[in-house]
């Protein structure tokens, strides 16, 4: 029960937020950090005669940290709006919402893999010096591999889908792939897409479900 009502308040805050907030933790924050990250790289570089790369590589290990954080709150905005907005789809129009579940989810252990892929390659570097075991690199290539196919179809479905309740819940109709094109294409150039696509999902939120 308490965890239904926080899935409940966390849709309720994206489906709120305003389109600068989202823009801000989804590409200004990155954005900050990979300036950060070069600029303390390059004074380290300017600074010392001999710059330790070990230095160097620990910045790198909080990448994955940013990753993880950008990709939330990117695949909660797609979330929020795919099921958030359910209840304001027509009775007569049905959408498959668990099948959007099961794709929803590879990309996310697609980016988890990649994370701690990424924490083994640099964390073998710093703690050998060289390089990576072998083994380690060759399990996790194995598996990122086939995921990263798989990931890439979960998120043109998540995509797909995520455009599709938009453009039902504004149509309040049944639509086609036609209907919903720009939309889509908004949310893979979310960095444009939201300015346009947010303020019209707050009204969304805010209206009453029409009687049918």
């Amino acid at each position: 029960m308490l965890k239904n009502e926080t899935k409940i308040k966390m849709i309720d805050r994206f489906l709120k937020a305003k389109h600068w907030q989202l823009f801000s933790l989804m590409f200004g924050i990155p954005i900050i950090f990979q300036i950060v990250m070069m600029g303390t790289m390059f004074w380290n570089i300017n600074s010392e005669t001999n710059p330790d790369p070990t230095e160097m590589f620990n910045m790198f290990k909080f990448f994955p940290i940013i990753m993880i954080l950008y990709m939330g709150v990117f695949f909660s905005w797609f979330w929020s709006i795919a099921i958030g907005l359910q209840n304001k789809v027509p009775e007569n129009v049905t959408m498959k919402t668990k099948k959007f579940k099961i794709f929803f989810f590879i990309p996310l252990v697609y980016i988890l893999c990649i994370s701690l892929f990424i924490v083994g390659i640099f964390s073998g570097i710093m703690q050998n010096g060289t390089e990576s075991s072998g083994g380690l690199v060759g399990v996790m290539v194995g598996i990122i591999l086939p995921l990263h196919l798989l990931s890439m179809f979960g998120m043109f479905y998540s995509m797909y889908f995520v455009a599709k309740t938009f453009k039902t819940v504004e149509l309040q109709k049944e639509v086609s792939f036609g209907d919903f094109a720009g939309e889509f294409f908004m949310l893979w150039f979310y960095f444009i897409g939201i300015w346009i696509l947010q303020p019209k999902i707050n009204k969304m939120s805010a209206k009453q479900k029409p009687d049918l």
